[in-house]
């Protein structure tokens, strides 16, 4: 007899829909939806999926308490041997919940597995459910619902969990004591000659990496400054006309402003595919207020707000790709004179 499995999963992965589908409440379906085929895949009968909850993002976040109460009812009636949740890669609305209903299952007494990217915020619980690292994006899928099928199943097994670069789940601050086949010292000058001769190598304790930004001077006089607004919310001219990616964006756009008071529903949208669009496309001066600009610019607050504004969308982007694009028109806004900068988000 193989192991009953419950599976959570959002709109987008359920084919419902994108972003415009994500007030949907929680639905329950028989058997398996989308992602679930490949779980079932790769346990070979071992184990079956024998329902799939269904949850927009949206929905979850703006009524957790209501979503997790109907959640539960339906797996405490279902009471299944396991409960997965995701591949939710970055979506972090999408982590956040995975991560959640997955704790408050657990608190039930059953089981439970979910998978994201690192760097989503749902990963911040890491210590508190077991979460696979998977791939920034639903590329990753090949790779990530084998390792999650494979680790759901060794723990509906009960068998002995290994270390978390064994079984590919993300660290979670447990340690446990081994003995490794070679001394510390021998290993560290293994390690030392790899380095040396620019050889691949793995360091046994890898450090953090903290990014230290200089703040820069304070700006003397706002009354004369030129002050130029930037965005991560992704707001671009009617039509996004550079296609810039509602998530894990490969560029920035850069838009004039010149003669604009005011960002209307007509002219402008958010190419973003993280948050609920309406109200930004309702007025995108909420997530990048030129109006206001205009405002303080009038009254001689600011000395002006620069002609051009720059924007890009946060959701899923790579700290290393959000570096770069900043780091080039960083140079632009100094050679425009630019004194300092509105950076804004969603």
């Amino acid at each position: 007899m193989s192991f009953k499995v419950v599976h959570y999963i959002n709109q987008f992965f359920a084919n419902i829909g994108g972003e415009e589908m994500a007030h949907v409440a929680p639905e329950l379906r028989d058997g398996l939806v989308g992602p679930g085929l490949a779980l079932n895949n790769a346990w070979k009968g071992e184990a079956e999926i024998v329902k799939t909850i269904v949850c927009g993002d949206s929905y979850f976040a703006e009524h957790e308490k209501e979503a997790k109460e109907q959640i539960l009812a339906w797996v405490k009636e279902i009471n299944p041997d396991f409960f997965i949740a995701g591949p939710a890669f970055n979506a972090g609305r999408y982590g956040y919940a995975c991560a959640n209903v997955a704790i408050a299952v657990q608190e039930m007494g059953i089981p439970v597995l979910t998978g994201m990217y690192q760097e989503n915020p749902g990963a911040d619980y890491k210590n508190q459910v077991l979460i696979v690292a998977t791939k920034d994006s639903a590329a990753g899928m090949r790779q990530a619902a084998p390792t999650m099928a494979k680790l759901a199943l060794k723990i509906m097994k009960g068998e002995k969990l290994g270390a978390s670069c064994e079984d590919g789940y993300m660290p979670n601050g447990i340690r446990v004591n081994f003995f490794e086949k070679e001394r510390g010292a021998k290993r560290a000058v293994d390690m030392l000659i790899k380095k040396l001769a620019d050889k691949p190598f793995v360091t046994e304790y890898p450090m953090p990496s903290f990014d230290r930004v200089e703040p820069g001077k304070a700006i003397k006089d706002m009354s004369k400054a030129t002050i130029a607004l930037c965005t991560s919310g992704g707001i671009v001219p009617k039509g996004n006309p550079d296609h810039i990616e509602s998530s894990s964006a490969s560029h920035y756009g850069e838009y004039s402003i010149e003669g604009v008071m005011d960002l209307t529903e007509e002219g402008w949208e958010t190419a973003h595919g993280g948050y609920d669009p309406i109200y930004a496309n309702q007025d995108a001066d909420r997530v990048l207020p030129v109006d206001v600009m205009r405002d303080l610019e009038k009254e001689g607050v600011i000395g002006k707000l620069h002609n051009l504004f720059y924007t890009t969308v946060g959701n899923g982007t790579a700290v290393a790709s959000a570096k770069a694009f900043a780091a080039e028109y960083a140079q632009k806004l100094v050679a425009a004179g630019v004194d300092g900068v509105i950076m804004t988000s969603t």
